[in-house]
């Protein structure tokens, strides 16, 4: 048994243990980031835990995951430009260097970031940003969520 869902994020969402899960869509699961350094911070997770690749998907269920990767990269543009007036666009980033699973990052760009870092990759973040407790997903982040949220449901009706 897995303690933490942490440790198989695609199992939880499976199994709707995955907290960070803002809704279902065809071809995965949409979830807010577990660091909220870049307010809005999302994740879209592919549905099939042994699914490392995008090339191993079907077509049909690879235009799917693409088209759930759009869906949630436009509900983070309109949550974050309603309530950010600083909000500068949305980064979409398939990678996978790190966890072995199909999953793209969904990141949200502000003015207010620093100029240092506001025009280049968000990898670029010193790396005390990624794990600093301020900058955690909890409940100061539930607004966030919901207008997400809202966003998903009204791009799919």
């Amino acid at each position: 048994m897995i303690d933490d869902w942490r440790q198989d994020r695609i199992g939880s969402a499976l199994r709707g243990e995955n907290p960070t899960v803002l809704r279902r869509l065809e071809a995965g699961f949409a979830v807010i980031g577990d660091v909220q350094f870049l307010p809005g911070y999302s994740v879209l997770l592919v549905d099939d835990p042994a699914v490392q690749r995008l090339s191993e998907l079907s077509p049909g269920r690879r235009l799917a995951f693409l088209a759930d990767m759009d869906r949630l990269g436009e509900a983070v543009e309109r949550a974050c430009k309603r309530l950010d007036p600083a909000f500068r666009r949305v980064n979409l980033e398939i990678l996978g260097n790190t966890d072995p699973f199909l999953h793209a990052h969904v990141w949200p760009r502000f003015d207010w970031e620093p100029p240092e870092l506001v025009g280049k990759p968000v990898w670029l973040y010193p790396r005390e940003r990624w794990s600093d407790e301020g900058h955690a997903l909890g409940p100061q982040h539930a607004a966030l969520r919901k207008a997400i949220d809202e966003e998903l449901a009204q791009l799919a009706s």
